[in-house]
């Protein structure tokens, strides 16, 4: 407990905290009681960098059932079609999803709008929420001395041309991130990739694990200040150490990666996702507490990570 109160303080000394959350997209609650729906939102470019190209490369619900023995990541496909509500400077319309960071402005703002258009489209409001600087993630992988990553598909990168050969391998931060960021000549396309940046978080896990970082301080003050110095968080007023001990009884092999039921589709000449039926009462599922049972269910959206 005291060793936790330890890292928790030391932690909040490096990441930031902003408003992420719309407020129409937050849960008004400041205790960790029943099921947790957190926003994952993860960017090329850090938090508060302006500029053109701001769309968010990767969006995620991660939600908890009660009882902290299993958490699900739900991916949203950045093409994903959806009613943006209107902002400062965008009058609202349909488009892709993560044009919603863009139209916002980037950074906390573009969240922001980016939770509204989730809490439109799902009913779902947020515990809290994330903005990951996945560049920033690279040093944090190297830290670790680098993840086990499993390539199910042979591909090479459209941004380095390096090859990735089927068969788990070692990779360091540049590599598998590069791994991750792939989805052309992939036979899930985008999908598939959604899937490895969920299972890249699980490598992170694993390898965070592994490494006993508690025996080295030294290297757990650096992986703790990269790890802040790529985050920006909005706890919804919950103590960063409340939120870490309700974590922490998450077992290694209870990460379950969900797909939202969707496929694409070709609209005015534009590619797009649209959902299966609504979604396929999945939303529905995660606002309660039975996303367990709709993941037994529906077992072909689901992957154990």
């Amino acid at each position: 407990m005291v060793g936790l109160k330890t890292l928790s303080h030391r932690y909040d000394r490096t990441v930031a905290r902003e408003q992420l959350l719309d407020p129409g997209a937050r849960n008004d609650r400041t205790d960790l009681d029943g099921s947790l729906n957190y926003l994952l939102v993860g960017s090329d470019r850090r938090a508060g960098h302006s500029g053109p190209d701001q769309r968010s490369d990767t969006i995620l619900i991660v939600h908890v059932p009660p009882g902290r023995r299993e958490a699900y990541l739900v991916s949203i496909p950045r093409d994903l079609l959806v009613a943006i509500p209107p902002t400062s400077g965008f009058g609202g319309g349909q488009d892709k999803i993560n044009a919603a960071y863009e139209h916002g402005g980037g950074g906390q703002a573009g969240t922001r709008l980016l939770s509204a258009t989730l809490n439109r489209l799902t009913g779902i409001r947020f515990d809290g929420a994330a903005l990951i600087d996945f560049n920033g993630f690279r040093k944090v992988i190297d830290l670790l001395g680098g993840v086990q990553m499993c390539v199910d598909t042979e591909v090479r990168s459209i941004h380095t041309n390096r090859v990735f050969p089927t068969g788990c391998q070692q990779m360091d931060g540049a590599q598998a991130l590069d791994y991750v960021r792939q989805r052309y000549d992939l036979p899930g396309g985008d999908y598939d990739r959604q899937r490895h940046q969920q299972q890249l978080l699980r490598a992170m896990l694993d390898r965070a694990g592994q490494a006993d970082l508690r025996s080295n301080p030294v290297k757990l003050d650096q992986v703790l200040r990269a790890v802040g110095g790529s985050l920006t968080v909005d706890t919804n007023g919950v103590p960063l150490e409340d939120l870490l001990l309700a974590l922490r009884a998450l077992p290694a092999d209870g990460l379950r990666g969900v797909q939202l039921p969707s496929s694409p589709q070709i609209i005015d000449e534009v590619s797009y996702v649209v959902l299966d039926n609504g979604g396929n009462g999945l939303f529905e599922a995660v606002r309660g507490t039975r996303v367990p049972a709709w993941a037994q269910a529906n077992p072909r959206w689901v992957t154990r990570l």
